[in-house]
């Protein structure tokens, strides 16, 4: 029997690479803590109908992609792990009554979200997302905000070769009008439509803007464009919103053809792409979502919000070749059974000083622990030998430039403030 190999669409995120994926998500949290987004945490599995109403029957993700499963209740109950964030946010909002004291709720989420679709570089069944979810404005205001902070995430992580696409989707009335001319559009060309826009002309047809084949973006290139069909409301929101974007420097191309693939959005959509991924090219995706509240039991509360791929995002990173710093401060080497224990009690005494520390526990001659501590990309190597062992003492050698010198361990421990200034200096 062959060894058992991970599922097809899932893959294992190794030691190396969670280095990226630490320094993203610690980059996120120092932006997102600065602006009072709050961290909430939902199930990664819920009830199906939360996703059928709150993305769209109609849509790719809920007919097709979700995984679904009745679970061992009695009567059994339809469950699906999530395959985004936002309903399952928007759920623990109206469940948990968060915002009972009227006030904006601004959340944010990261975590495995999951599709049955075709494999790809940057796109697996399990993926993962960043979100930011800010409930309970109307006011354009929250639209530039969270376009400013995804930048603002974005460009600290020092990605480059970005394009920002805008647009307005309008809201219910101005779709019902620009849906019926979309559809009257494209009828004489239904036989010369890919087979997903033919299904898409009577349950989803704004969803064939996006079709990646050739022939279908021909046919809607000289499409009704729905920046047509706004209403004054929808006009001036949007309009507000390119000002204030405007103001804050931040560039962007109107794009009338992007309309994202769930049924809940309103008003702003946009996307933050990536010219450096091939196909699949979009690396932050969102918009306002004015109705999803209300769709899903709640009071009327409008809402707007973006998620990040994290998969496509790393892979950007590491093209760049933007390597995060372990941060380890010390690697300890030590031979001989007395000095191997003092080793280990002086490795817990740094960490509890708040030290980064790495214990060789290998065993093995100096030379090959000194070759390990070269590649840990350690500050500084603590040497331990029999002597030190004796004399109470440890062998202090700066790695860039070699310098070695006996000091006393409780001298070490005593010079920590000290120390960790001249370790952060050589960072």
């Amino acid at each position: 029997m062959g060894s058992i190999q991970a599922l097809r669409g899932t893959r294992d995120i190794l030691p190396e690479e969670v280095r990226y994926w630490q320094w993203v998500e610690a980059i996120a949290r120092q932006i997102l803590d600065r602006a009072a987004y709050q961290e909430i945490r939902p199930p990664i599995f819920e009830r199906t109908d939360l996703f059928a109403r709150g993305i769209g029957e109609a849509t790719d993700i809920v007919g097709k992609e979700m995984y679904t499963f009745n679970d061992r209740a009695t009567p059994p109950r339809s469950v699906t792990l999530r395959p985004e964030g936002t309903a399952g946010v928007v759920r623990a909002l109206i469940q948990n009554n968060l915002y009972a004291s009227g006030g904006v709720q601004r959340l944010w989420y990261t975590g495995p979200m999951f599709r049955y679709e075709n494999p790809q570089a940057g796109r697996q069944r399990q993926f993962h997302q960043l979100g930011v979810e800010v409930i309970g404005s109307a006011d354009p205001r929250a639209d530039a905000e969270v376009i400013a902070i995804a930048t603002d995430i974005l460009q600290t992580l020092g990605l480059k070769n970005l394009r920002f696409d805008l647009n307005s989707v309008g809201n219910l009335e101005d779709r019902h009008q620009y849906r019926e001319a979309l559809v009257n559009y494209l009828m004489p060309y239904q036989d010369e439509l890919d087979k997903d826009s033919q299904e898409r002309l009577t349950r989803n047809p704004m969803r064939i803007l996006d079709s990646k084949d050739e022939r279908t973006q021909k046919i809607t290139q000289d499409a009704p464009s729905i920046l047509d069909y706004l209403g004054s409301d929808s006009k001036r929101h949007f309009e507000q919103v390119q000002q204030l974007l405007s103001n804050l420097g931040i560039c962007y191309q109107l794009n009338p053809r992007l309309v994202r693939g769930l049924d809940y959005y309103t008003h702003t959509a946009f996307e933050i792409i990536s010219d450096d991924l091939g196909a699949q090219a979009t690396v932050c995706g969102g918009g306002r979502y004015d109705g999803l509240v209300q769709e899903l039991g709640g009071a009327p509360t409008p809402a707007v919000g973006w998620a990040i791929g994290l998969e496509r995002l790393i892979i950007l990173l590491q093209q760049i070749q933007e390597t995060p710093r372990q941060g380890l401060d010390f690697y300890v080497v030590s031979r001989g059974e007395a000095a191997e224990a003092q080793s280990l009690k002086l490795a817990q005494q740094l960490r509890q000083a708040g030290f980064s520390v790495e214990l060789d526990l290998s065993g093995s001659a100096f030379k090959k622990q000194f070759a390990r501590a070269s590649r840990s990309g350690a500050v500084a190597c603590l040497i331990l030998g029999e002597e030190e062992a004796q004399t109470q003492t440890v062998q202090l050698k700066w790695m860039a430039s070699k310098e070695q010198s006996a000091i006393a361990i409780a001298d070490l421990l005593e010079k920590a403030d000290e120390l960790r200034g001249q370790i952060e200096s050589l960072k």
